[in-house]
């Protein structure tokens, strides 16, 4: 069989696949769905499952930056294949997990993990997968890493720093370690070999 047929196609630039899936936020369980935020930016979250090592500190960094995100007009949604009952059931143990207030995503079925590219078959988990989507719904960044190899939310934060500025300032490109107040690259001849 093709190791390749089955493999989602998912690229940076294309439409992000389309999800509805049951939630836990702030004591209360919800449906989610992308459409939900059109005209925000969004970071999908998706961490390997409850009641771990890495994902507390992730998803506990996540709340404390959370305030921060809404200001920038991004949505978080953290994604895992447990049920939305053990999400309410981290949440109510754990002291990290206690300080979120975004919405906790049940992929049981494991079908947006799938069209993500995230799913490891072999646990029925994900790997820790980020994903920026703009107000228009596309794809803006995707990173993947291995269950072991833990995120920097700094770095997340920065990167939807850039996403945005260039989505607002078309034509422009920001070079490596851009922050805001730094000055962009404006792509012409005049800077090939200049740089």
């Amino acid at each position: 069989m093709d190791q390749n047929c089955c493999q989602p196609k998912i690229a940076v630039g294309a439409a992000a696949p389309t999800f509805e899936l049951n939630a836990f936020q702030n004591g209360e369980f919800k449906t989610v769905k992308l459409e939900d935020y059109k005209g925000k930016w969004v970071v999908i979250f998706f961490y390997p499952a409850d009641f771990t090592f890495v994902c507390p500190t992730e998803l506990g960094d996540l709340a404390d930056n959370y305030a921060k995100f809404q200001e920038m007009n991004v949505e978080i949604l953290a994604v895992s294949t447990d049920s939305h009952f053990s999400h309410k059931a981290w949440h109510d143990s754990s002291e990290s997990i206690k300080k979120i207030t975004y919405p906790m995503l049940s992929d049981r079925t494991g079908s947006m993990s799938r069209d993500y590219g995230v799913m490891i078959e072999e646990v029925g988990e994900t790997h820790r997968g980020t994903f920026i989507i703009d107000p228009e719904g596309s794809l803006r960044s995707i990173e993947v890493n291995h269950d072991q190899i833990g995120r920097s939310i700094s770095e997340l934060m920065r990167k939807l720093q850039v996403a945005q500025f260039v989505h607002e300032n078309n034509g422009t490109v920001c070079p490596m370690n851009w922050k805001p107040g730094d000055a962009p690259l404006k792509p012409g001849v005049d800077l090939v070999g200049k740089i």
